[in-house]
């Protein structure tokens, strides 16, 4: 149902063929996120993704919405460390219409100094709207700690000072030196066929500029030791996250590392729910999460919790680590997170807008579109050895990083919970 065409310019096209969806979905997608900025100019992608909505040439700000909402569709972006996605849905007969305006945007945008100042404020208040949600500061903190004086540390919005350095120029030459034919992908998903969609693209490919494939700054960690940082905050709640550096999305552990995560904190069956929330009622949210990069990873547990129940959550969740080191999951637990990440992975495909997404984000990590059947062998083929030996492999003192957002003072007494 996948095909691929890669035109002479760099540019690939991407579709997904679906005959019994009513609608198409479409992503133009770059190769290019926060990890790929200077530090000088950190949050100059996400700069940008707004930017593109905000006028071109042919439309003004207000007719780039009229024109995909007025047919029945929608319009939307995202900014991640490695890559950058415009994505719009319609229903099938108005793809060449989703296209042109998609295109009209990563194009032919104004970069109006205006607007430029007016969005310069925009994003400052997304930036203190995060800074009022502990759950999001502490994500932003666990990242400063696991990746510290690093692009991968630094947060997606940038910071008011590197905004403030933001002008026209360097929004400008950012998006020329970057946003390049041979790290653009255009995907779509739903009624439609591959070769007119190849042919609809090819008309403008010419367009799109030539350059340099951008390159990003490689992860490092000397670290030897936990870490913990704190940031004191009269909450009524304390919020914990705890990152364990991990593999990246080319590592043939990854597969082990996923249903890992599933037994210990994924869903509502999982060890950390069970035992901190149903067990004993500590926590109302618990989970855990694993994050890819292309040279690096992570796994985090994420808690909300009442300050007093801090240090008995953080010893069952050490406790929890540690049991996963010493003795594999048994047949009946691996099975049932065998099929829930394989039922997750089916369900989560059903539309055009996740094949779209599917298509975009394993052309831009992998350079090639992984079948949803192969990945779901690989998860099929993890034994419970080898779920301990990465556990074993990354539940280590030297990956742990904790992060709180908390009323408390100093997290000094917490240091000694971190032990497996």
């Amino acid at each position: 149902m996948y095909k691929i065409t890669r035109l002479p310019n760099g540019l690939t096209v991407a579709t997904a063929h679906m005959p019994h969806m009513t609608s198409v979905s479409l992503g133009l997608w770059v190769g290019v996120g926060g990890r790929y900025e200077p530090a000088e100019v950190n949050g100059v992608c996400h700069f940008i993704e707004h930017l593109l909505f905000k006028g071109t040439r042919r439309r003004t700000a207000r007719q780039i919405s009229q024109d995909v909402e007025g047919i029945g569709g929608y319009l939307n972006a995202f900014t991640s460390e490695e890559m950058t996605c415009y994505h719009s849905r319609a229903r099938h007969d108005r793809f060449e219409e989703l296209l042109d305006v998609l295109t009209d945007m990563f194009l032919n945008s104004k970069f109006d100094p205006v607007e430029i100042d007016k969005e310069r404020g925009v994003i400052k208040e997304e930036l203190a709207m995060y800074l009022d949600q502990p759950q999001h500061r502490v994500q932003e903190l666990l990242n400063e700690t696991l990746w510290p004086d690093q692009p991968l540390g630094r947060p997606l919005t940038g910071t008011e000072k590197t905004l403030d350095g933001l002008d026209r120029a360097r929004l400008v030459n950012y998006q020329r030196e970057n946003y390049v034919a041979g790290r653009t992908i255009i995907a779509a998903a739903g009624r439609l066929n591959h070769a007119q969609v190849v042919r609809t693209v090819a008309r403008m490919a010419g367009r799109f500029p030539q350059g340099r494939i951008p390159q990003f700054v490689a992860a490092a960690s000397n670290q030897s030791r936990p870490n913990l940082r704190l940031f004191t905050k009269e909450t009524e709640q304390t919020q914990l996250a705890l990152g364990i550096r991990a593999c990246s999305r080319h590592d043939p552990r990854r597969y082990a590392l996923r249903l890992l995560n599933t037994v210990l904190g994924e869903n509502m069956s999982s060890r950390l729910f069970q035992v901190v929330r149903e067990d004993r009622g500590l926590a109302y949210s618990i989970y855990s999460s694993p994050g890819f990069f292309d040279d690096a990873g992570s796994l985090t547990i994420s808690a909300g919790l009442d300050l007093k129940n801090l240090p008995k959550t953080l010893k069952l969740i050490m406790r929890e680590l540690t049991r996963l080191r010493q003795r594999p999951p048994g047949a009946v637990e691996l099975r049932r997170a065998r099929d829930y990440v394989i039922g997750q992975l089916d369900l989560s495909l059903e539309s055009t807008d996740s094949q779209m997404m599917w298509l975009g984000e394993n052309l831009v990590g992998h350079g090639k579109v992984i079948a949803p059947r192969e990945v779901k062998r690989r998860i099929g083929e993890v034994t419970a050895a080898e779920i301990r030996a990465v556990a074993r492999d990354f539940f280590r003192p030297e990956n742990l990083n904790l992060a709180l957002v908390s009323p408390l003072k100093s997290a000094r007494s917490l240091a000694g919970l971190l032990k497996l």
